[in-house]
């Protein structure tokens, strides 16, 4: 991450400012506690010394993110607007959960009547969070020790109601509630949040590439944790990328323009420590030389771990398509082979041997829904050539299109199928350098077909997948292009169409 020596800098001046004429204790105190109540990266530093340090540089862009997020000063160019999602993925050991913790006791210093509700990966961990934040706000100062800053140095209206003993849900005096704690198997009730801490969602490798808790993770930021925000709340999400859909990558994906990443990795792009001070440089290149390649990516460089072996890179974009360069608008679908496999049908302008994908339909539903959607999108968007796979039922599907084409009175769209013979998986592999370079998605396609966009990502060129219809699909559209795959069958669809009306 750049930019560290100049924040440190900035607050090494800011602390070498805190002395003014008077140079009494008393005074240099006072002094300190006001830049404390301002600034969240002094206030850490003055809480605890022994972990918050100028030395550790990493910890400048955290606190400054931080607060910056929290004060809607985190603006996103493109919308002018403040993000109101951080994420911050950051090796472990860093102080994630700590730093975290520190940053409500200020927040609550800013604004007492500040609900704020924490998620943590079970309910040990999230009561830990919420008695780490409790304990900090009761504790005292030191008397006769000048340097010993408590919460109530900074902010002594701050404080725990008074007999509110729950761990798990307790208020500030003047407050009704002010926080609560809570794990992804838990609930939310009776509260809602100005401030949301989701505190490492994914325990280990072994849960990243499990589809199941990811999708139970996801279902409950959606529909329990977001529905408890106010308007207005910010939401973040503190954890180790572990997997391109874990709860990090599916918030980019889906809200890319509401979301600021803070990634920090271990080493920097020479190799060396990022806090020395934290992790030398030694240790740590011992640790990549020990730790399984996919745990030491996702733990200290942030790559998730079905990154490194996915099969397709990052895909091209654009924004708008000149019709007068279209040279054929074409449609491949592969209709679903069994109970679990999905129906993919995508539709693109070519030009100059490039596919502009105009439209992806992606659906596990039954044939009596996909086959006039699949008609319908034909003829929305403009379809003139639709090759079929006919294996499986294909054949009757491109039938059942064809005849509900004529209803449609769409006769410009030539339906053809085909026997499909080569191996799945063989065609997949040796195709992907052409999907990658051929293939030209629209801007927001990840959001737009979002299921699509996550079987895609996190497909792997070794091993076992669990979804590959997307993949297939793909891989016939640019075998298309390339005219290494024709129809055999050709739908009349009566003297119109042979007329060209």
């Amino acid at each position: 991450m750049g930019g560290f020596s100049e924040f440190a800098r900035e607050y090494r001046m800011r602390d070498a400012g805190l002395k003014g004429k008077d140079d009494s204790p008393l005074s240099v105190r006072q002094r300190k506690i006001e830049e404390g109540r301002r600034n969240f990266r002094t206030y850490c530093n003055l809480r605890n010394p022994d972990f918050f340090c100028p030395e550790r540089i990493y910890q400048d862009d955290i606190c400054r993110t931080m607060q910056a997020a929290y004060e809607k000063r985190l603006i996103n160019k493109n919308t002018g607007k403040p993000y109101d999602i951080l994420i911050i993925n950051e090796p472990p050991g860093f102080g994630k959960s700590y730093t975290a913790s520190t940053f409500i006791t200020w927040v609550y210093g800013q604004n007492p009547k500040t609900q704020v509700i924490s998620v943590s990966y079970n309910q040990t961990l999230s009561l830990t969070f919420s008695k780490t934040i409790r304990e900090a706000i009761n504790d005292k100062e030191i008397e006769g020790d000048p340097d010993y800053f408590t919460v109530g140095s900074f902010f002594p209206g701050v404080k725990i109601k008074y007999g509110d003993g729950a761990m798990e849900r307790w208020s500030l005096e003047g407050s009704y509630m002010s926080y609560l704690a809570t794990s992804f198997d838990g609930s939310i009730t009776g509260m809602r949040g100005h401030i949301g801490i989701i505190d490492d969602p994914i325990k280990n490798d072994k849960e990243a590439v499990n589809d199941n808790r990811k999708e139970e993770i996801w279902n409950f930021y959606k529909n329990t944790f977001q529905s408890r925000m106010l308007s207005g709340a910010l939401v973040i999400v503190i954890q180790t990328r572990w997997a391109t859909d874990d709860l990090a990558g599916r918030l980019l994906a889906q809200f890319p323009e509401r979301c600021y990443e803070l990634k920090l990795s271990a080493l920097d792009g020479e190799g060396r420590s990022i806090c020395e001070d934290l992790y030398s440089t030694e240790d740590l290149q011992m640790k990549k030389a020990m730790l399984d390649e996919h745990i030491w990516l996702a733990n200290y460089e942030q790559v998730p771990v079905d990154k490194k072996g996915a099969l397709y890179g990052i895909f091209k974009t654009y924004d708008v398509i000149d019709p007068d360069k279209v040279e054929r608008v074409i449609n491949y679908t592969d209709t679903a082979d069994e109970g679990t496999d999905y129906l993919c049908s995508i539709s693109a302008d070519v030009i100059t041997g490039y596919g502009y994908v105009k439209d992806v339909y992606y659906t596990d539903a039954a044939m009596e829904e996909t086959e006039p959607e699949t008609a319908r999108r034909l003829q929305l968007f403009g379809v003139r050539e639709s090759l079929i796979e006919s294996n499986n039922g294909g054949r009757g599907f491109a039938r059942n299109v064809i005849r509900i084409l004529k209803k449609l009175k769409c006769y410009r769209c030539m339906v053809t199928w085909f026997t499909q013979s080569k191996n799945k998986r063989t065609r997949i592999l040796v195709n992907a350098t052409n999907v990658m370079e051929q293939v030209i998605m629209p801007e927001g396609w990840e959001k737009k077909w979002p299921e699509f966009a996550q079987h895609v990502k996190k497909y792997q060129r070794k091993g076992k997948n669990d979804h590959d219809d997307a993949e297939d699909c793909l891989t016939g559209l640019v075998e298309m292009i390339n005219g290494e795959v024709k129809g055999k069958k050709k739908a009349r669809l009566g003297k119109k169409d042979r007329l060209g009306m």
